[in-house]
This record gives structure tokens, C-alpha cells and sequence, in this order.
């Protein structure tokens, strides 16, 4: 079993209505709410024509840089990862998490996010390799190099300091 798995369903039917319902959070929510708005009658030429065509446009756009780049290294997110069980509640800020990696996913282009340093409170920074259609390995040789390169290991936060271990025990 992947992902979560509602109990104590009636029919198949009842069970993926339950697992969409309790099993995703309210932004994967709003977002395919707004994707089905935006492919619905009416709005397909509007909305899903002009899409098809800014992903062309984006998808040009990394051809013409891997043309002279084998990589394109960038942040995973404008803003270091969120706490632990952080609830945000502003959908533009959600949004904005996603601007570095939207762009790669319109173009269909692997890539890579791994962990490149910390922040002052100790929440992780991330680093998105990106590469041409069909270089898996390439993005994947880079991360490795980075990691077996870099120390950001060495300088992991305790994700549990000492004092709530105590104070849970």
C-alpha cells in the first residue's frame, strides 16, 4: 500500500472519494479544483490553449540554455523549507514555494533537489540540478558529486535537541 488508505469503506467508489477527501491537504485540493475549472467548458480554449503554448515557450527557453550548458543549477525554493507540520494558509505563498520547480516540470525536464546548507533556524535549503530530456544521469553524477563534495552533513542540525529528548523520555 502507497499513500494513504481510508478505513472502513463500503465499495471502491466510497473508498477513492474518502482517500481524495481525507487523504489530500487543503492546497492539493485548491489546486485541482482550479484545474478542473480551467479545462471545463468554456474556459479550455481560454485557459488550456494559451497554457499549451507559454509551455512552448518555456520548453524553448531550456533548449536554448542547454545548448551550452550540460546543467542548470538553481534553488529548489525562494524561501528555506517550512517547519515541521507548519500549516500555511495563504495560497499565494504556495504558489510561490513552487516557482523554481513548475517551470522544469512544464518543460518536462528531469531534475534533482537535494539539501545545500541550513538556514539561521536550522530549516533546509534546497538546490534543484537540472538537466537535458533524457540525462538522468548527468543530474544524478552532479548531486552525488555535490554531496560527496560539500559538508553539509557535517553541519546537520540535531532535528531533536537534547533538551526535548529529555523532556519526552
Amino acid at each position: 500500500q502507497y499513500g494513504y488508505r481510508a478505513e472502513d469503506y463500503e465499495d471502491l467508489s466510497s473508498m477513492y472519494q474518502r482517500n481524495r477527501s481525507e487523504g489530500f491537504g487543503r492546497e492539493v485540493k485548491r489546486r485541482i479544483m482550479l484545474g478542473t475549472y480551467a479545462l471545463s467548458s468554456g474556459y479550455y480554449d481560454a485557459y488550456y490553449l494559451k497554457a499549451q503554448k507559454v509551455r512552448t515557450l518555456i520548453k524553448e527557453d531550456f533548449d536554448k540554455a542547454f545548448s551550452k550548458y550540460d546543467i542548470l543549477v538553481t534553488p529548489t525554493s525562494p524561501t528555506p523549507a517550512f517547519k515541521l507540520k507548519e500549516k500555511v494558509l495563504d495560497p499565494l505563498t504556495m504558489y510561490l514555494s513552487d516557482i523554481y520547480t513548475v517551470p522544469i516540470n512544464l518543460a518536462g525536464i528531469p531534475a534533482i533537489s537535494l539539501n545545500c546548507g541550513y538556514s539561521k533556524s536550522n530549516l533546509p535549503i534546497g538546490l534543484q540540478i537540472i538537466g537535458k530530456h533524457f540525462n538522468e544521469g548527468t543530474i544524478l553524477r552532479a548531486a552525488y558529486n555535490f554531496e560527496k563534495h560539500s559538508d553539509v552533513e557535517k553541519k546537520k542540525p540535531e532535528i531533536c535537541p537534547a533538551k526535548y529528548k529529555e523532556a519526552a523520555e
